[in-house]
């Protein structure tokens, strides 16, 4: 016997739990040297670059369990006093989540997404980085999971916590 499909669902699977990725895209991507060609020239080979990264998350709920959850990394690398470059990436991803209670939704929301979309954000600032003349870097992984449980112990424990992962 044939089952009949309703909205893509088959019956009786109409209260399952469904996550699908839509969309992956970079919604802004900007790379500054505010010191060129003189940073080039100029920096000492016994300096060591000091690399600051600046990590947010933003969640827009978009309707019909549709949400765009964006990824923004700001890498800023500085050479003595100067900086060197401004890297700047968000890394958008549309998901579609239904079925899940609230604390599950907000686990994939926190934790998943920015999961999925790191590694597209830390290819776009190598490859920025690359071809802006300095020397190939690579973003260490990061630990979503730990962020977002932290996130969750500080909103437990009463302390604000703004709506964005910062580390």
């Amino acid at each position: 016997m044939a089952e009949i499909i309703t909205n893509g669902q088959a019956n009786g699977q109409a209260d399952q739990p469904q996550l699908v990725v839509q969309k992956i895209y970079v919604k802004d991507v900007s790379f500054e040297v505010p010191n060129a060609p003189q940073i080039f020239q100029d920096v000492n080979e016994t300096e060591q670059p000091q690399v600051q990264l600046n990590l947010g998350q933003k969640v827009t709920e978009m309707g019909n369990d549709q949400y765009e959850v964006v990824l923004s990394l700001t890498l800023t690398c500085t050479v003595g006093q100067r900086t060197a470059y401004l890297a700047e990436v968000e890394q958008a991803g549309l998901f579609g989540i239904a079925g899940f209670n609230e604390m599950d939704k907000a686990g994939i929301i926190g934790s998943y997404c920015p999961n999925l979309l790191f590694p597209y954000a830390r290819q776009t600032i190598s490859s920025l980085v690359l071809e802006g003349g300095f020397p190939p870097f690579l973003l260490q992984p990061i630990n979503f999971d730990a962020l977002f449980a932290e996130q969750q112990r500080r909103i437990m424990g009463g302390d604000e916590v703004p709506a964005t992962l910062n580390s």
